[in-house]
């Protein structure tokens, strides 16, 4: 009897820390703070990814495959998530501000029937950026021209623009889903 009343209250404990630890991170918003340029020459701030579920993917307009491959699955995302009356707010934030201009943003993101946000400005406010939010990127350099190595996966954040898990590239579809219905009860 001792060893069940032992067992079940490290349970109430484990379970009680670990609502702790979660309550405690939901209020910390993710990353560190920046005004950047939407694709529509508006200023963004850390504060416009809060007030909903948001799924912030980190790419560049020159990338051959992941990059359109994770918008375009994002964008099926978001319109399913829609039609079930939950909203994504989705941000593709450039690791390559010398050719990622916000008007060149907003030619790539036009082919796709999606509402996504894309951030891009001035090279050294992008990587302090990217930087603080702890996301990969390398420019390597190919015969004449140069690509970029970078973190491939989705970071979500919750409506506080908390951090609450990432999607990678490729995650199964119906998993995705429902980590993003998830997201949006956050």
């Amino acid at each position: 009897m001792v060893v069940v009343v032992a067992v079940a209250l490290a349970i109430v404990w484990a379970l009680g820390a670990r609502q702790v630890t979660t309550v405690g991170q939901a209020l910390e918003p993710y990353g560190t703070p920046f005004q950047l340029t939407d694709q529509n020459g508006e200023t963004i701030s850390e504060t416009d990814l809060r007030g909903g579920a948001a799924a912030v993917f980190f790419g560049f307009t020159h990338c051959p495959e992941v990059c359109p491959t994770t918008l375009y699955e994002l964008a099926g995302h978001q319109q399913a998530l829609a039609a079930d009356g939950q909203e994504l707010k989705v941000f593709f934030v450039t690791v390559d501000p010398e050719r990622d201009t916000p008007e060149v943003m907003k030619s790539y993101i036009s082919g796709l029937d999606a509402n996504i946000t894309a951030i891009s400005g001035d090279p050294e406010a992008v990587r302090a950026m990217l930087k603080g939010w702890g996301v990969h990127y390398t420019r390597v350099e190919t015969d004449g021209d140069y690509t970029m190595d970078h973190t491939a996966s989705v970071f979500l954040l919750g409506r506080e623009g908390q951090f609450v898990g990432t999607l990678a590239y490729g995650e199964n579809t119906d998993t995705a889903r429902e980590k993003l219905k998830r997201l949006t009860t956050l």
